[in-house]
């Protein structure tokens, strides 16, 4: 673990702003910095706060600097590769990523959580009250957000697991000698969801004031939703989900059809829709979440994964999400359905948009999946939301059928609808393996919007119920800085 928190001091410390070399990191501990010079006032642990957001924005492996909104759906069934783009993210469209060609969020989770330690342990000082709740409510938020998203990435799923399963280290500690072993996962999900809990306890309701480019109580409450859903605790799920949305999601925040596309221009009327996004502003000029999807060149647009051709199939007409997400237009002279949906704001460069990383109707999704599998008492509930949803994405919706659904029909649904919704923002390959399905691609059809062009080869077609793929692999350079880590099955 030397390695992942040598670089995790220097991320902090440049944040800092404190200029130094390798020599000098070594001889001048971390902690001495932070106490030293970090932590002597609000304005300091305030700046502080900003710098561990600012590792969500900037890490080149997740939120708005990252690739993070494109890679689990890379990985899975929802697009297709271009032949007319860069080839990107080839080795996760192949599935032939290895221990030494690795996913970037195992050294930049951790630098990203250790900013989150240093404040926890260096916030005890201060006065009890409003201010120190929330520095602390932040960091545990934070924490738990990447931790969770590194286990989804790194590990089995908690409802699939056995108990012997192991995950990464949850490290809280800022200590630059510690080396930490691989833990049981079952118990990491546990950490997360303590932390979350103490956090939802202590943050602020409006996320130091500066609404949802923090996490703030109903974020949070979001999350918990989210991971209670991966846990397989739906009871939990339900209430985390109603504490972040209401029993009944308004308008505004799910948001009508007249909204929905403000979400992806960051326009102010459709802001309540999220309840967590890392900020993205002009003069950052951060364009990756667009130019993972496409670039916009003299001819239109050259895309580097377009829609999968029977995934594009089940987006029905009315459906205002396919055309917030989707556009059809020529590059090269042969037509395919681009993904549009990270084109960004107006007036600014095109890419550059806000990160979305907890989104009302998200969390609305997991609870009626919650409220399907936590019994028949709940199911009621579970079509009351899912013609909540429906209602606000279809135009001329009428809910007869919906209504009438049940069993495996109303799940399914509720699953559609789920893939549907955050279609390219990051989230199939996990949810497939969630549910403990296989990647099925189409490979009769190519990238272009008739079908023609180059399907998936029959060797990344279909990628089976517990291939040790659905597992990305440890980065090799770190295992052998700490070899109390193990390395994921398959790739020793």
């Amino acid at each position: 673990m030397k390695k992942i928190l040598y670089t995790a001091v220097l991320g902090t410390m440049l944040v800092l702003g404190a200029g130094c070399s390798k020599t000098k990191l070594d001889l001048y501990p971390y902690n001495q910095v932070a106490t030293e010079q970090a932590f002597v006032d609000q304005q300091a642990v305030t700046f502080d706060v900003n710098g561990m957001y600012q590792g969500l924005r900037a890490s080149g492996s997740y939120y708005v600097g990252g690739i993070w909104n494109i890679l689990g759906d890379v990985l899975a069934d929802n697009l297709v590769l271009s032949q007319a783009g860069r080839q990107s993210q080839k080795t996760y469209y192949q599935w032939t990523y290895n221990s030494t060609s690795t996913y970037g969020l195992f050294t930049g989770g951790y630098t990203i959580t250790r900013r989150a330690n240093a404040i926890l342990e260096n916030i005890g000082g201060f006065t009890p009250g409003t201010f120190k709740n929330d520095a602390m409510g932040q960091a545990l938020a934070v924490r738990g957000l990447v931790y969770f998203d590194m286990a989804r990435a790194y590990s089995k799923i908690y409802v699939n697991a056995a108990d012997a399963d192991y995950t990464l280290p949850y490290v809280t500690t800022t200590s630059a000698t510690n080396m930490p072993a691989s833990e049981p996962l079952k118990g990491f999900y546990d950490k997360v969801i303590a932390d979350l809990v103490q956090a939802e306890g202590l943050i602020s309701a409006t996320g130091s004031g500066v609404t949802n480019i923090r996490m703030n109580k109903q974020a949070v409450a979001g999350l918990l939703a989210r991971v209670y859903l991966y846990k397989g605790d739906y009871t939990n799920c339900i209430a985390a989900a109603t504490r972040a949305i209401g029993a009944t999601p308004t308008a505004s925040t799910i948001p009508s059809i007249a909204l929905f596309p403000g979400i992806w221009t960051d326009a102010t009327a459709s802001d309540g829709a999220v309840l967590f996004k890392v900020k993205n502003t002009s003069l950052d000029n951060l364009n990756t979440q667009g130019v993972n999807y496409y670039q916009a060149v003299t001819g239109g647009i050259k895309s580097e994964y377009v829609v999968d051709y029977t995934f594009n199939s089940l987006f029905q007409a009315t459906d205002v999400r396919k055309s917030s997400y989707i556009s059809t237009s020529a590059y090269n002279g042969v037509m395919q359905n681009h993904i549009i949906k990270y084109a960004g704001r107006a007036g600014t460069p095109a890419g550059v948009v806000d990160g979305k990383a907890i989104r009302v109707a998200e969390v609305l999704l997991a609870r009626m999946e919650a409220e399907y599998r936590n019994g028949a008492a709940t199911i009621p509930a579970a079509v009351a939301d899912l013609i909540l949803l429906k209602s606000n994405r279809y135009t001329g919706y009428v809910s007869t059928v919906d209504a009438a659904l049940t069993g495996t029909a109303l799940l399914n649904e509720i699953l559609l609808q789920r893939r549907l919704e955050l279609a390219f923002e990051g989230d199939r390959f996990w949810d497939l393996k969630r549910l403990n399905q296989p990647v099925v691609r189409d490979a009769v059809h190519g990238e272009n919007a008739d079908g023609s062009g180059t399907p998936p080869s029959s060797t990344i077609a279909t990628l089976a119920v517990g291939d040790f793929k659905f597992n990305l692999p440890y980065p090799q350079g770190e295992l052998t800085f700490n070899p109390a880590i193990k390395q994921n099955p398959g790739y020793n």
